[in-house]
């Protein structure tokens, strides 16, 4: 699956995925959005994020959830 509003450069926030090539971590919008704030509220506040940057972003949390296994400690 490919997320081109996705980027990962190691010149930009260490190689963390960030949308578009901004210094704006895939991490942090998601952590906004898990803390409760509404997709209005985060494109007010950052303007020059786009409301397809959340939807990639999303996708692109939930390919990464589903790709990956966890082993629970007991």
């Amino acid at each position: 699956m490919s997320f081109p509003r996705i980027t990962i450069d190691p010149a930009i926030c260490t190689g963390k995925p960030c949308i578009r090539g901004l210094r704006f971590p895939v991490a942090r919008l998601l952590a906004l959005l898990v803390a409760g704030e509404s997709r209005e509220r985060v494109l007010a506040g950052y303007p020059y994020l786009e409301p397809e940057d959340i939807d990639e972003a999303l996708r692109c949390g939930a390919f990464l959830a589903d790709d990956e296994t966890l082993e629970l400690a007991r």
